[in-house]
């Protein structure tokens, strides 16, 4: 396979991890903060575009 296409892989599977880890992070305070509450969902949507952009990208390139 392409080393792009890898390294795609290895960014969605390292954002899913890193957003489940601060997700849980987050949970477990006793009084979150609206301010990191749309922070991360922030984050959330812009690896979710970044992968997708990626994805396409990646799959473009191997056509």
């Amino acid at each position: 396979m392409n080393l792009f296409l890898w390294i795609t892989i290895g960014f969605i599977i390292a954002g899913f991890v890193f957003l489940s880890f601060t997700k849980k992070k987050i949970e477990h305070r006793p009084n979150p903060t609206n301010s990191s509450i749309i922070w991360w969902v922030v984050g959330t949507a812009g690896w979710g575009v970044a992968s997708i952009a990626l994805i396409t990208w990646a799959f473009y390139t191997i056509m």
